[in-house]
């Protein structure tokens, strides 16, 4: 498995008449981590469901490598190589977490499961319980989890902290970490948690109002250290 240049276009995206994204280009180096921040409400779930193929794409292109996404289903862009953690926790109750985990597999033989393990030990610890049966947090590494084995080329993240505790997110972050610096994903992620997305990322984006108002490497962001509080609201790190 190799990480993959993702080259977004022109996007105009939104949901029935509504258009929420307009004219969105940027690129994401192979093997490269994307924190996308911005206030609530300016498109960044939005966006991360447009390169998925859950909203109605208007106008522009979505490459992975030479491959154009724009005009194909999710499951032929997910076959394609994109992998996409809604911000919905999407396990299934009635199965047991192993259960889950075997059904990202996809052609990958059974034993591949151990990756899992080996990156949320947690995960191990419950692989007996129901989906049900889990704490949000668990919930969280588990639909993480289970897309990974599926060895995305490129993978969405949106806001895997949200509500979770302290010592839940520094294992969720360890594990993506470690995931990440394996080079074999191109890492995509939207959190309201600046800090631990900024600790994350090596490149930066920043929207406003379905468009984007900065972007740059993280060393970039912090020789500019106004602009974190001028888009976010919040003193520069």
């Amino acid at each position: 498995m190799t990480a993959a240049l993702l080259d977004v276009e022109g996007v105009a995206a939104g949901y029935g008449p509504t258009r929420v994204l307009e004219g969105v280009t940027f690129t994401v180096p192979a093997g490269a981590r994307l924190a996308i921040l911005g206030r609530n409400g300016v498109g960044k779930t939005t966006l991360l469901a447009t390169l998925a193929g859950h909203t109605r794409l208007l106008a522009g292109a979505i490459r992975i490598g030479d491959l154009d996404l724009a005009r194909m289903e999710p499951y032929r862009r997910a076959r394609a190589g994109l992998g996409y953690v809604p911000q919905a926790r999407c396990v299934f109750p009635s199965l047991t977490v192993e259960e889950n985990l075997f059904v990202g597999l996809k052609d990958r033989a059974r034993p591949a499961i151990e990756e899992a393990y080996a990156m949320f030990p947690r995960l191990k610890e419950r692989r007996r319980n129901f989906g049900n049966q889990l704490s949000g947090g668990e919930q969280q590494m588990l639909s993480t989890a289970r897309t990974i084995l599926g060895r995305p080329t490129v993978l969405l993240l949106d806001e895997p902290l949200e509500g979770l505790a302290p010592v839940i997110c520094e294992e969720l972050m360890s594990g993506l970490s470690t995931l990440a610096a394996s080079g074999e994903m191109t890492i995509l992620l939207v959190e309201q948690r600046i800090q631990s997305a900024l600790e994350f990322a090596t490149h930066v984006l920043i929207m406003e109002r379905g468009q984007i108002a900065w972007t740059g490497t993280r060393a970039d962001l912090g020789a500019e250290p106004g602009v974190i509080e001028q888009f976010l609201g919040v003193g520069g790190h």
